[in-house]
């Protein structure tokens, strides 16, 4: 069996149990992975869905232009169906979202116009408004307005509906999904709830959004408004999409709260899915208390982890933005990059055997070891000179002489800050000890070094 193009790849994903994330979690959760559809994201069925309706009542035309706002994924759904069936694609994407979003969208042949997310909708600049602009200047054009458009809910209740129902055998007892344009979770609703009206549905929704507090209170509370780093849900408008009164309950989950759990998810669950994926996990986790061992509770997984390859899965972006602690930095750290053996004297060496050290190794200080191998002392280039200064015949000495008190020795783990205040007090240098009898040296550039990166 073939598939006449990828488009006819889309839907049937598969429901995989959840473990490890949800231990605690009363009941059976069951993740809806969507990441496998052709454009590793829920949004491809509702993409080709508003296309294929399009073409039916001449709206869109052979040849015609697709332009759309998006924060990526329905993006992809429409290249992949513009790919398909010859069309060109116009995205308009605020610029909060992922680099690797963008570049793949431009991959896939789509004309990417970055917009500022900090402004509002209504704002000429906003990438909702840029795309309606531009589609009504571009000839033979058509703006899908997934927002708005029915046929983005009507995918999901012909598609991903049934195929909950059936992949759970009609047990389903909450389905819980982000909420963006809302087609998602209303199309699939209706459908549950059509042949279940118990079942219940559960929003996760993100701070910074006006979605929660509007269903509660029926409020459009513009003080609800504000940037957030979340992608791909809530809003700062209300799409038509969104059937509040099919929704039983919203629940917010923080920027970090949502990203920490999407990387526990790819290391305890062996799923590389994205940030909503992991937001929700963190929603259900939040509204653990509401469910009893019998339910059976459905997460649709939009998105795959790799559009988020340069922020939620990059260490150095998290900590930036305070989700991750700062990594402690150790002794052993510090001295990593140290390949050579540690370069010593022995105290019955002569003063001008350390000179030669010192010079062909390019280094200024050396500890100075005895016949057993214990340290004993320590001797530095300005130690030399300021010996040689006093008597220039000093370099006949034997270093036990003229040597220093021995550099303090510290343990590989110990950490950084301690290393500060210790070094410099008695010595500009210490003795590291790395292995059962392997020492490393830290110097004060060494600190330098890892205190600038």
């Amino acid at each position: 069996m073939w598939y006449n193009n990828i488009l006819e790849t889309i839907g049937n994903t598969p429901m995989v149990k959840l473990n490890k994330v949800v231990a605690g979690v009363p009941g059976t959760i069951l993740a809806k992975v969507e990441t496998f559809n052709p454009g590793n994201s829920v949004k491809d069925r509702m993409a080709v869905q508003m296309i294929e309706d399009a073409e039916k009542d001449g709206r869109l035309k052979p040849g015609g232009t697709i332009i759309e706002c998006t924060s990526g994924n329905t993006g992809m759904g429409l290249a992949i169906a513009a790919v398909v069936k010859g069309y060109k694609l116009i995205c308009t994407m605020p610029d909060k979202q992922s680099k690797e979003k963008m570049d793949t969208l431009r991959a896939m042949g789509a004309e990417v116009i970055v917009t500022p997310t900090n402004v509002t909708p209504e704002d000429p600049r906003s990438y909702y408004s840029v795309a309606k602009k531009l589609s009504q200047e571009i000839p033979n054009s058509f703006y899908p307005n997934q927002y708005d458009n029915p046929s983005n809910s009507k995918a999901h209740y012909l598609s991903t509906g049934p195929e909950i129902w059936e992949q759970t055998e009609g047990k389903i007892t909450h389905l819980v999904v982000c909420v963006g344009t809302g087609g998602t979770i209303s199309g699939t609703a209706k459908y549950l709830k059509e042949k279940n009206p118990n079942i219940k549905i559960w929003g996760i929704d993100t701070y910074g959004s006006v979605f929660k507090k509007y269903h509660e209170t029926g409020i459009f509370d513009e003080n609800e408004i504000y940037s957030y780093l979340t992608e791909g849900f809530g809003e700062d408008i209300l799409p038509a999409n969104v059937d509040f009164k099919i929704i039983d309950l919203f629940e917010k989950v923080t920027d970090k709260d949502g990203m920490l759990m999407t990387r526990r998810v790819a290391r305890e669950e062996g799923m590389f899915l994205g940030n909503s994926s992991g937001c929700v996990v963190q929603g259900l986790l939040q509204l653990k208390d509401k469910l009893k061992p019998s339910d059976v509770v459905v997460l649709i997984m939009h998105d795959h982890g790799s559009k988020y390859i340069g922020k939620i899965f990059n260490d150095d972006w998290m900590r930036e933005r305070g989700f991750l602690d700062k990594e402690k930095v150790t002794a052993a750290d510090l001295v990593k990059g140290h390949t050579s053996a540690l370069i010593t004297v022995n105290d019955t060496d002569k003063v001008t055997d350390a000179i030669k050290k010192i010079t062909h190794h390019n280094i200024s200080q050396v500890p100075v070891i005895n016949e057993k191998g214990d340290f004993v002392g320590s001797i530095s280039e300005s130690d030399i000179f300021n010996e040689i200064v006093k008597d220039p015949k000093v370099k006949s000495k034997l270093i036990s002489k003229v040597m220093k008190e021995p550099y303090q020795i510290i343990d590989g783990s110990t950490d950084l800050e301690i290393v500060l205040k210790a070094i410099g007090k008695s010595s500009n240098a210490m003795l590291v000890k790395v292995r059962n009898n392997e020492y490393k040296m830290i110097t004060k550039h060494d600190i330098i070094e890892a205190v600038a990166k």
